[in-house]
């Protein structure tokens, strides 16, 4: 067994030097085993019976020039999505307003952008700190960064940014060519100098083996600074999109694993369930949530694909025991 593996529910360090190996023999353990020690990190750090909300607005939507292959914003494929201007400032904050009066506590702000310009930035800090202002955690996600940008962002009063590594190392080249992954390590290492939090992760099941999944983890785990805030994401179907073609939905136990692997792997930072819920059933969440996941995002719509309804996730966690703040 790799050392810093444990079969109980110890209290585990923080460490920045995992490999596959490590990932793999974690993964693999017997499901309860896993899911125990999984849980116990997780009670060492996080309460148990809450989670934490978000919801993601889409504040600019398509005409995007990276070529994700995934993704429905990009301007490379014909996907049916209009793209649409940034949207006014007074309809992005009271957005914040309504998820605020439903329990949400953070808003998240993304534009469908290869990186901002400085005009389009003064409308962002603008609007951090207008949704900062009604007493909610800000994040956006804009793209790459500078390091003059992100300290702007950071004088606007934003707590995280969200920018993705979306997969292993090996597999990135698979599904963009127009921005490598330096690039995005790049941009999150330029957000961290001003110091602002992280909210890193990736997608699944877009046709990746589960090597890849674990090479993501290693990625994140070893980062100089692990993530606050890691989201697992379900490949969304999206039509008119290259991911169509190899994409291939987890396996329930799959996903359980993945996430008892990165509380493992990442003790301190926030597990989120992203995108794809929709496919997932109350069961399979209870058993992430179980297995350390302790943040989902909230609303109908997760950019431009749907999310579940809210009604669904309170009733759902009202059913468990779980504090969330919804009402």
């Amino acid at each position: 067994m790799a050392a810093g593996v444990v079969m109980g529910g110890s209290r585990a360090p923080v460490r920045s030097d995992w490999n596959r190996a490590d990932a793999d023999t974690l993964y693999r353990l017997p499901f309860a085993d896993l899911t125990f020690q999984a849980q116990g990190i997780h009670r060492d750090n996080f309460d148990p019976n809450r989670v934490e909300t978000a919801s993601l607005l889409s504040i600019k939507t398509g005409g995007c020039p990276e070529d994700c292959g995934y993704c429905s914003q990009s301007a490379h494929y014909d996907t049916g999505l209009k793209a649409t201007r940034l949207m006014d400032h007074a309809e992005v904050v009271g957005t914040a307003h309504r998820a605020k009066d439903a329990g949400v506590a953070r808003f998240c702000m993304a534009a469908a952008w290869r990186s901002p310009k400085d005009r389009d930035l003064d409308q962002i800090c603008s609007m951090i700190t207008a949704v900062k202002g009604i007493g909610m955690e800000t994040c956006v996600t804009l793209g790459m960064f500078t390091p003059k940008q992100s300290a702007r962002l950071a004088d606007a009063g934003l707590d995280f940014y969200n920018h993705n590594i979306d997969s292993s190392p090996e597999f990135y080249g698979k599904i963009i060519t127009t921005r490598t992954l330096q690039d995005r390590t790049d941009t999150l290492a330029h957000v961290r100098e001003a110091g602002i939090k992280v909210c890193c992760g990736g997608i699944i099941g877009m046709g990746e083996h589960v090597d890849d999944r674990l090479g993501m983890l290693v990625l994140l785990a070893n980062l100089p600074r692990q993530p606050e805030s890691v989201p697992i994401n379900l490949w969304n179907e999206v039509k008119g999109v290259p991911v169509n073609e190899t994409a291939e939905r987890p396996d329930p136990i799959a996903l359980v694993r993945l996430v008892a692997t990165a509380r493992i792997m990442m003790p301190k930072s926030v597990v989120r369930l992203s995108a794809g819920r929709q496919y997932v059933t109350d069961e399979l969440q209870a058993l992430c949530l179980l297995a350390g996941a302790n943040s989902i995002f909230i609303g109908d719509v997760l950019l431009t694909t749907k999310s579940p309804l809210r009604d669904r996730d309170k009733n759902l966690l009202e059913r468990l025991g779980i504090t969330s703040g919804l009402t």
